[in-house]
Parts: C-alpha cells; structure tokens; sequence
C-alpha cells in the first residue's frame, strides 16, 4: 500500500523491519473495530473481518446494540526465500539504511530459515521473540504458551549462528525478547547467546511500567486516594517517581509537559540500567560486549544439556583442581 515509499522518502525514516506473522507470531493481528462503516472499509481493502460487516443480518444486530466490535484479522502470509531477498532488496532501494527481521517462537526449522535468509541476505539486525512475550496484541495464551519458550528458543538461535558463524558465513547482529523484566534476566539473556546476541527487546515489561506510572500519575493530579502501600511514598509526582529530580533538572520548565506514564517509564529502564551495571562490575565485565557465557552455569542438567552452559558441579572444575592442588 506505499507505505515504506511514503515513510522512507517523505519522512526520512532509515529503518525498516520486515516480520514473519503478526508480531512475530503464527497468527493473524487482532484488532477491535468499533466502527461498522470501518468493518467495510476494512474488509473492502482486503482484510477478514469478523463478523461480515456486509451481512445486512449482522448490520441491523450491531445497530441494534447486538455486539459493540468487530474483529480484523490479517491474512498470513508464506515467506518464500527468493521474494524475501527480492523485499530486503527493495526496500534497501528505496533509501533504507537498515533492513531488519523480527520472527517468533516457531520450529527450530523456520528458526534456521530466518538466520539461514538473515545471512544470505546480509540483514542489519534479526530480533527472536520468544514465549511469553508480545505486548497484549495477540491472545493471551499465544503469548504465554503456543510457542517455543524464550530460553529454548535462545539456545536453538545459539546453535543457528554458531554454525553458519563456523562455516564462514555473515552473522547478522540478534537481538532477542520474549518475558523479559528485569536486569538479571537481560544479564542471563547476553550471556546465554554471547558474542551473538548485541541487545534485548522488552515490550509487555516496558508497557506495564509506562501504564501503571500513568494510573498512578492520574491519581496524584486528581486529588484521589491513594492505596496505602503507595501513599507511603508522598503525594506529589516528584515525591512518587523516584527519578522525577533527575528529569525536572534536566528538562526545566518543560517537565510539566512530561506524562507521568513517560516518567514511570524513565525510572523502570533507570533502575533496569543500574541493576545491570552492578551485575557487571560483580562479574568485571565493564562493557557489554564482554559478557560471555561462562558469567553463567546451569542449575540443571537439562538446561546445562540444552544450552551448553557448563553444570553448577562441573564449573570451574579445573580451576578448583589447581588451586586445591589437585
């Protein structure tokens, strides 16, 4: 529909992501419609919805106050390997500096076709999103447990890389996602897929921060009660965001125009940035770039078997041995 034409030639954007399903998932996007002249001119551009909006039957029930919502839903698509080669490279002419792939929990096998194209086509970035994860777009039981859980997944995308890495082949910088939150999470995370995986994706996580800040901001500006457990805190935005000084002495003046739901949002990824700093000085790891997979062992013998990661009894084995004299 023109739409990378239009946001790369008049708006200047320089990345685009490409994604295999809806969110990254096997299933078609969801979206509530409200409207029913929207429902038409959804389903007249190509889309299912459901129910028909052209039924008359169906018309005169949401009229009627039947039902409130229509549904769309997106056609799934098939990737085929050369009209994806064919797409990366069209939209690399169309002035994309950077052409990226989000794909999901699917087999290992359309695991390995997305790091075997991301290769081939020489892709700037290839984001795995495992489950749960997703940001409330997609059925809640698609997010949570119809797909290949995140630490599996990881450790299948390990393998991928590792291999076409040991053949000679273009290793596209990964990112992964999936039911991440907190900074031991993004450290475990770095170092299960090191030296593959360059960031981590967070989106329910950064959502339920961004949301609750903006419950809570919308309770403080109103004067309403606020639960005793956060009462304790203070009933002003700078007494209840902890790293509202930060950003007011940053921004001055315009902190009032700043949503209380923006700051919740500055204050999670702050603590998030902090956690994570002290989780690499305890490691001496003082870049991310250093995180490695022995900063981890398994607790298990199956997660040691899946991943590679040496077993909490058979770690630093060697080092014990040398240093007992042994």
């Amino acid at each position: 529909m023109g739409v990378a034409e239009y946001v790369v030639g008049k708006l200047g954007v320089e990345a685009m992501e490409l994604k295999w399903g809806q969110g990254a998932k096997d299933i078609g996007g969801e979206v509530k419609v409200p409207s029913l002249e929207k429902a038409k001119l959804l389903k007249n551009r190509g889309y299912i919805v459901h129910p028909d909006p052209e039924d008359e039957a169906i018309q005169q029930d949401f009229i009627n106050g039947g039902f409130k919502e229509f549904e769309r839903h997106s056609r799934l698509g098939m990737v085929e390997e050369e009209g994806f080669y064919k797409e990366v490279e069209r939209l690399r002419g169309l002035g994309a500096k950077y052409v990226t792939l989000k794909t999901g929990a699917y087999r290992p096998k359309d695991l390995a076709l997305a790091v075997k194209f991301a290769s081939n086509a020489k892709i700037d970035l290839l984001t795995v999103d495992g489950a749960g994860g997703g940001t409330g777009m997609s059925p809640w039981r698609m997010m949570n447990e119809w797909g290949v859980p995140t630490v599996y997944l990881e450790c299948l995308l390990y393998r991928c890389l590792k291999k076409i890495d040991e053949q000679g082949d273009y290793v596209p910088s990964c990112a992964i996602a999936g039911g991440i939150a907190l900074e031991d999470q993004i450290f475990k995370a770095l170092a299960l897929g090191a030296p593959y995986i360059k960031a981590i994706c967070m989106g329910r996580s950064t959502m339920t921060a961004t949301m609750v800040a903006n419950t809570i901001g919308q309770m403080v500006t109103s004067g309403k009660v606020m639960p005793t457990d956060l009462s304790k805190y203070g009933d002003t935005i700078e007494q209840v965001f902890a790293d509202a000084a930060i950003l007011k002495k940053k921004l001055g003046d315009r902190f009032d125009e700043v949503p209380p739901g923006a700051i919740g949002m500055y204050n999670y990824y702050n603590r998030l940035g902090t956690g994570l700093k002290q989780l690499m000085a305890g490691e001496r790891k003082f870049a991310l770039k250093y995180i490695s997979r022995d900063d981890i062992f398994a607790l298990t013998r199956e997660a040691s078997e899946i991943s590679g990661i040496d077993y909490v009894m058979d770690a630093d084995e060697a080092e014990m041995d040398e240093i007992l004299g042994g």
